[in-house]
């Protein structure tokens, strides 16, 4: 797959963000076929057992094929939804015609949030999953430190007059995840640690509900109960999200983080260029560096 862009996007270029998102699934054939076939990404590695894909050599989709567990259940913590991020509105447009328009794949919604524009449809087992291209961050609107971000409804039309009929419908390198969307059980405790331990900035807070970012970005991370309030821990013989990984500058900048941690109570384990930890629900996350 080639690149149309050189550039990446915003939201992967402050000082953390989302670097790729593992799913455990009960079919793996059906969902590497929607990870390659709709959200466009390469297939880099496949077993019998997992599946990788992602742009380049950068993995993005770790899928792990449990086809003995149960489904995912909306009503505990969770992912509600994993964000591709495309670097251009041009490359959002194409992909609306190249992967949607094409083989008719069914749309949950289709939004203009001020901040991006973005499709939201659900893998073949239920899990969320959003592409969306952000406006330029000096056009984004703020008020007492918050992001403005509506959900008024998308016009495609306008939005494929960008698209480049002539191009093929090639990934772009710089497609990455820009944010996860989690299912948590309550939100001032999910703020106590990823606002509190993980350190990111508070940008919106909604109707149950919170926005969380690093940098100056519109939300890296965001929690909600509205399917999950008051949800104890993840079962973690469930289908659904397994992990997710949050890249550093580097090394250094994870010292810190591991510290706080540790004061809170949370999970701190050693491992490859960084350490993983937990979220109080159970929910899985790498630190790794850049």
């Amino acid at each position: 797959m080639n690149s149309t862009t050189g550039t990446l996007p915003f939201a992967i270029r402050t000082p953390l963000h989302i670097g790729a998102v593992g799913i455990t699934v009960r079919n793996l054939d059906q969902a590497l076929g929607f990870y390659h076939n709709i959200v466009g990404l390469s297939v880099l590695e496949r077993g019998e057992h997992v599946a990788r894909l992602g742009v380049g050599d950068i993995i993005l989709v770790e899928l792990m094929h449990r086809p003995e567990v149960p489904s995912d259940d909306p009503r505990t913590p969770g992912l509600y939804h994993v964000a591709f991020i495309m670097p251009t509105r041009a490359d959002l447009a194409r992909w609306m015609l190249h992967h949607i328009s094409r083989d008719d794949v069914p749309i949950l919604g289709a939004n203009d949030h001020g901040v991006c524009e973005a499709f939201y449809l659900n893998d073949p087992e239920g899990n969320g999953v959003e592409i969306y291209a952000d406006r330029p961050a000096e056009t984004w609107r703020w008020s007492e430190g918050q992001v403005l971000m509506p959900s008024k409804p998308l016009d495609v039309d306008y939005l494929l007059r960008d698209a480049d009929t002539g191009t093929k419908g090639t990934t772009p390198a710089d497609l990455r995840v820009g944010h996860v969307h989690l299912r948590v059980g309550d939100l001032s405790t999910a703020e106590a640690f990823y606002l509190g331990a993980l350190g990111l900035d508070l940008t919106r807070r909604r109707a149950g509900a919170s926005f969380m970012s690093s940098g100056g970005y519109h939300h890296h991370v965001a929690t909600n109960v509205w399917d999950s309030r008051d949800a104890g821990p993840r079962d973690q013989h469930r289908a659904g999200l397994s992990w997710f990984s949050i890249v550093t500058n580097d090394s250094a900048t994870q010292e810190p983080i591991a510290s706080r941690l540790r004061a809170l109570g949370a999970p701190v384990t050693p491992a490859r260029a960084g350490f993983e930890t937990a979220d109080p629900w159970g929910t899985r996350i790498r630190f790794v560096a850049a």
